[in-house]
């Protein structure tokens, strides 16, 4: 496919043609970690990442699942939604992940595997088009959580306050999640709206609604003679 060529399926999204292959996941834990107790006293914003740190697959894919993760026959998700609608996208911009290309990759919850949609590392692009935060650039995973209008349809007029309150829930599932396998990450919702689009490769409708770097935190003490 040449460059250029839109995707009708899913977020409409344009993949280049050296786009990297689809990831299949290892399968999420379901038990043991760290207590919710303790990961809900330890959570916090951290902006201070390593730039050369990596994440491993199983980090990745305990991150999507906690943020949009399937928990059960029915594709009840880790996050709630109203009637079940389920309008979010969870994209994830790759740069340091062992096992996986740099690029952009949309989550499957129902397979628990990344979709390719784009090569290469798109962090600068995004951050100097879209956010100017540019310690954004040292995550070696960036997660965008999108909500797809025509999915809420059935909600009327409450359709976008739903689909928000569903931003919030899954964010901090991901939040939460990232504290409890020792990483740092932050809630980034300062960007231009339609310039983090083009980004994305989105299509005209959909909305990005947060952006959530993820590292390893720079460490504060010092270093041990």
């Amino acid at each position: 496919m040449s460059a250029g060529i839109a995707l009708l399926l899913g977020l409409s999204l344009v993949a280049a043609p050296e786009a990297p292959a689809a990831v299949e996941l290892p399968a999420a834990r379901v038990a043991g970690g760290m207590a919710l107790d303790q990961a809900l006293a330890k959570r916090r914003s951290v902006r201070q990442l390593s730039p050369e740190a990596s994440l491993t697959q199983a980090q990745l894919a305990q991150l999507c699942w906690a943020a949009q993760g399937v928990v059960d026959a029915k594709g009840h998700r880790t996050a709630p939604s109203a009637r079940a609608t389920y309008p979010l996208e969870l994209l994830v911009l790759v740069s340091r992940v062992d096992g996986v290309a740099p690029g952009l990759y949309r989550y499957l919850p129902e397979g628990h595997r990344l979709e390719s949609r784009a090569a290469g590392d798109l962090r600068d692009r995004l951050v100097d088009e879209a956010i100017g935060q540019r310690w954004i650039k040292d995550a070696p995973a960036v997660f965008a959580l999108v909500w797809e209008p025509a999915r809420s349809e059935s909600l009327g007029a409450r359709a976008e306050r739903l689909a928000m309150i569903e931003v919030g829930l899954a964010a901090e599932n991901l939040l939460l999640e990232v504290t409890s396998l020792g990483l740092g990450a932050t809630f980034v919702g300062g960007f231009e709206p339609d310039k983090t689009r083009q980004v994305l490769g989105l299509a005209e409708g959909a909305q990005p609604a947060a952006i959530l770097p993820v590292g390893k935190p720079v460490s504060s003490k010092p270093a041990s003679p």
